[in-house]
């Protein structure tokens, strides 16, 4: 990317300098995660999930003040990614001008990205389960999940969106099919499972299993974000990297670009 040359005593913007700090990095598409031809849409999801991860209200106490600090700065990027004309500057020249807009300390972040992401509601994760299972979209995830996790089942069930302790039977026939026919490498994780593995993982599903429904009950959860929420609150405090793996993916296949009113689904 062509920098503009910069005397010594020029300083470096406040947002750059906030990036290096908190990201030990100054280039804005790193930042987020996406390369530097990424389109709007993937920019989009680029920060939505990134900014899930040091959203405030899902970190302890002691992690908030850097939380905010981050999610404010993501918020800031994404004001110059998602601009037309800041994008081509900075990707022009490395810089974006300052403006109000991205300087504003006082802007509610929070507001912001509430704005620009739907709420995503039991009844909504329920809909997308039934597309998804099944679908093209879970069987690539699953040969991904297979291939990164080196065969490992519990890795496995862990990362294929929406799995449950009755998928496995389903995902282990399936793998196996493709290792026979050689569209996936064998793996001895998964050829030479040990039953004392398999049992221990259906013991640890079935506990969280119940775990769950006695959650479920003791918050009364109905089909509202707020039931959602503190669903997904308690579970963060003991599965956290599942959890925003799962919410992460889940959110950003539905965070759509706000579109006009002429065009309709």
């Amino acid at each position: 990317m062509p920098k503009k040359s910069k005397s010594k005593k020029e300083k470096r913007p406040a947002l750059l300098e906030a990036c290096q700090e908190l990201f030990d990095t100054t280039d804005l598409y790193e930042v987020i995660g996406v390369r530097r031809e990424a389109t709007p849409q993937e920019v989009k999801k680029g920060y939505h999930k990134r900014s899930l991860t040091v959203h405030p209200d899902r970190v302890g106490p002691e992690e908030k003040e850097v939380a905010t600090k981050k999610f404010q700065t993501l918020g800031k990027i994404y004001t110059i990614l998602s601009d037309k004309e800041k994008r081509a500057v900075y990707d022009e020249t490395g810089d974006f001008g300052e403006d109000d807009d991205v300087l504003d300390q006082d802007k509610d972040w929070c507001e912001y990205w509430r704005l620009l992401f739907p709420k995503v509601t039991v009844k909504d994760i329920e809909e997308f389960e039934k597309k998804y299972k099944g679908s093209a979209d879970e069987l690539a995830d699953l040969k991904t999940a297979y291939i990164d996790a080196e065969g490992d089942m519990d890795i496995i069930m862990d990362s294929v969106l929406c799995s449950t302790p009755e998928d496995e039977e389903r995902f282990t026939q399936i793998l196996q099919d493709l290792t026979k026919d050689k569209e996936l490498p064998e793996f001895k994780a998964f050829t030479k499972e040990s039953k004392k593995k398999k049992s221990a993982r259906q013991r640890r599903a079935a506990a969280e299993a119940e775990e769950a429904s006695e959650e479920a009950k003791r918050l009364k959860l109905d089909d509202t974000d707020a039931s959602l929420t503190a669903l997904i609150q308690k579970r963060n405090k003991s599965r956290a990297a599942r959890d925003d793996s799962f919410f992460a993916n889940l959110r950003a296949k539905y965070a759509q670009p706000q579109k006009g009113k002429k065009k309709k689904k």
